[in-house]
């Protein structure tokens, strides 16, 4: 309050995704938030030299355009964070340089080095110690490329993606937990970083920071980039990883289930311990990390990727809501795996499902309408397995994310799962992002942040 008036505090959110990411500028007053997208750009994967890497330098100046845009509109964010993908991250050296190239985790060079990580530490063991999902793509296959090739000799520094990009706002290193879950190096139980088992694959211990919780401060901008920006505010690290932020937005109970419907369809429930179980690692459920050390409970599916692709394959000469119409009027319903290896980045995604599913001579129209139902099979099949591996009774699914604007993907989950399926919050990795910051400057707990977006935004029942 200034002068005995009440003046609204903004936070930014700044949430990257694999194929683009955008600044959120969050009001908040007497309660209630309000969201306004102010930068969008476009993220993606370049083959360098025949590897899949990340453009850095693109990342920091479009995160730095997009916060300078906040002065533009003459609404200063209090407090800044950032959220992206997982399992990727950027390793410098002792004068704080990157040692590029950042490669991305859709990159195959971790396909010769899964026999030899299994020899050193069995998949059983890995998962009984960590509890995350065997991925090809996970950090600690990536880490252990990089000590095979010599990348790791002049290494100092490990951050993930957005650690990274705080750090070239702050000058400050910190290494958050949400995200840093995800490198399979983690120790669940501990929650912290598993020291046997860096010392098992002869990683070294020294490049990892005590890992931070979201709402943890990382510092100020730095006196360079508030000079390049025009001003000054505190970055915070949110729940770094962009689906622990998802799922911090998604006011669930104990009978709900969350999916986070993106580039991937995260699919899973909120637990307090985390499932080591052999029969969870046989279903490859991941135990990730989330906030106030609750466990996301959940399965990886391909998810907007399939479409994606799709839509790239086809010229983008259909708009995705044209490709789900296309879809509807389809009666094919014959399905494939979501997870078939073929599907992680193949030249034509056209052609690796028509392949799947047999036939190389399937019209657009019939394999689109294959995709719709096979994710809402995969939904179903997940749930099913959540019910029996937690001994929960699933009633409802929330569905959060971008999407979750898809109304016949929607449809279909209903009618297949016969769950109930709500939907309502398409920014909500945006969204966590916020609550995590508001949770930190007015001293919130989860709980509390929930009924902000409760009191904030409509969720609707999906009619089967």
């Amino acid at each position: 309050m200034i002068n005995g008036v009440i003046h609204m505090q903004y936070h930014l959110a700044i949430d990257i995704g694999a194929s683009s990411g955008r600044h959120i500028l969050a009001g908040f007053e007497n309660g209630k938030l309000t969201l306004e997208e102010i930068h969008r750009f476009e993220n993606g994967i370049h083959d360098e030299n025949g590897t899949l890497v990340w453009d850095l330098t693109h990342l920091v100046r479009e995160v730095k355009t997009g916060i300078a845009k906040c002065k533009t509109i003459g609404k200063l964010p209090q407090t800044v964070a950032i959220d992206t993908w997982g399992v990727d991250y950027v390793l410098l050296d002792e004068n704080e340089k990157e040692i590029l190239p950042a490669v991305a985790y859709r990159d195959n060079r971790t396909a010769a080095v899964q026999t030899e990580v299994a020899a050193l530490v069995p998949p059983q063991q890995l998962y009984a110690r960590t509890g995350i999902q065997h991925q090809n793509f996970n950090t600690i296959y990536q880490l252990y490329c990089d000590k095979k090739s010599g990348k790791l000799v002049k290494a100092k520094h490990f951050l993930m993606i957005p650690d990274y990009l705080s750090f070239k706002l702050t000058g400050v290193m910190k290494n958050e937990y949400t995200n840093a879950t995800t490198t399979n190096l983690i120790n669940a139980e501990q929650k912290c970083w598993d020291k046997e088992l860096l010392s098992a694959l002869n990683l070294p211990s020294a490049l990892f920071l005590p890992v931070s919780l979201p709402g943890t401060t990382v510092g100020s901008f730095s006196e360079d980039v508030q000079r390049e920006i025009g001003f000054n505010a505190t970055v915070l690290l949110a729940p770094t990883h962009d689906t622990a932020s998802a799922v911090a937005a998604c006011p669930i109970e104990d009978r709900s289930v969350y999916l986070s419907s993106g580039t991937w369809s995260l699919i899973g429930t909120e637990n307090t311990r985390p499932i080591l179980s052999d029969a969870a690692l046989a279903e490859n459920f991941t135990n990730e990390g989330g906030v106030e050390y609750r466990f996301r409970f959940l399965k990886n599916i391909m998810g907007m990727w399939l479409f994606q692709n799709l839509r790239r394959d086809l010229g983008k000469k259909y708009t995705y809501d044209e490709m789900m119409h296309m879809a509807q009027d389809s009666s094919y319903a014959n399905t494939f795996d979501c997870n078939d290896p073929s599907l992680t980045a193949p030249p034509s995604m056209l052609e690796a499902i028509r392949n799947l599913l047999g036939d190389a001579d399937l019209p657009v129209a019939d394999v689109l309408s294959s995709v719709y139902h096979s994710l809402a099979a995969s939904y179903q099949h997940a749930v099913a397995q959540i019910e029996a591996l937690s001994g929960k009774s699933i009633d409802s699914i929330l569905i959060v994310g971008g999407g979750s604007k898809d109304r016949y993907l929607n449809e279909l989950t209903a009618k297949v799962t016969g769950k109930t399926v709500l939907t309502g919050l398409s920014e909500a990795t945006a969204l966590g992002n916020i609550l995590s910051q508001i949770m930190a400057c007015e001293h919130l707990t989860l709980h509390q942040a929930r009924v902000i977006v409760k009191q904030s935004f409509s969720i609707k029942e999906t009619s089967k």
